[in-house]
């Protein structure tokens, strides 16, 4: 299962955070402080995966470094346990963490990492960090067209931008049944009518004709 994932610059400012259990606000934020810690601590070429705790084979798998221990197992404790597993990728100015538990692949989830990153880029257009602040619904879309309550949805980017686009099909047209009644008022204010008199003499009684205008 995926447990959180996590989208930040390389100064530690988050771009995108899902978690998919119960945590407090202040417990989210530890993580993703401690998160940033670890992957800006590891070189561009250690592998892209770190284990926080147990592995999936039952053994223990070897201790991270001394600098680093301490930073996983604070996380472990933050998520309640020791089944972890820290898989991120690092692309320009973002990085994309995946906290997942030892049933997820290593490789499938990097994978999925790319296939994420790949959907963004093809939506936007030459994706960037500016991308992910100002748009930040449809990235949260997008995500959920993948990822859904911590389980992998769908890894086909064509069928994932075919309904991201479905989507804002929809909404624009949403958009254009909203905005029918002003229009329809502004369209009903400039009709030219006919002037209208604004008093009636019929013989000894007349009548006064209120301005219309006042109305529209």
């Amino acid at each position: 299962m995926i447990n959180a994932i996590l989208v930040f610059n390389n100064h530690g400012k988050p771009r995108l955070v899902r978690f998919y259990q119960h945590l407090a606000e202040e417990v989210q934020q530890q993580i993703i402080r401690e998160t940033f810690h670890l992957v800006l601590k590891r070189d561009d070429h250690i592998c892209n995966f770190l284990e926080c705790g147990r592995g999936a084979s039952g053994l223990h798998p070897p201790p991270p470094p001394p600098e680093t221990l301490h930073l996983c197992l604070c996380l472990c404790s933050l998520f309640g346990g020791s089944d972890y597993k820290l898989i991120y990728r690092h692309y320009a100015t973002l990085y994309f963490v995946f906290c997942v538990d030892s049933s997820e692949s290593e490789l499938g989830i990097l994978d999925l990492i790319q296939v994420f990153v790949e959907t963004l880029d093809k939506c936007f257009e030459n994706v960037c960090e500016l991308d992910l602040i100002f748009h930040m619904d449809k990235v949260h879309h997008i995500l959920q067209e993948v990822v859904i309550g911590g389980m992998v949805l769908e890894t086909n980017m064509n069928e994932i931008v075919a309904q991201v686009e479905a989507q804002s099909k929809l909404e624009k047209a949403e958009g254009g049944l909203s905005a029918a009644p002003s229009r329809a008022v502004s369209a009903v204010k400039n009709i030219n009518l006919p002037e209208i008199p604004r008093n009636i003499n019929i013989g000894d009684i007349n009548i006064k004709v209120p301005n219309l205008s006042q109305f529209m």
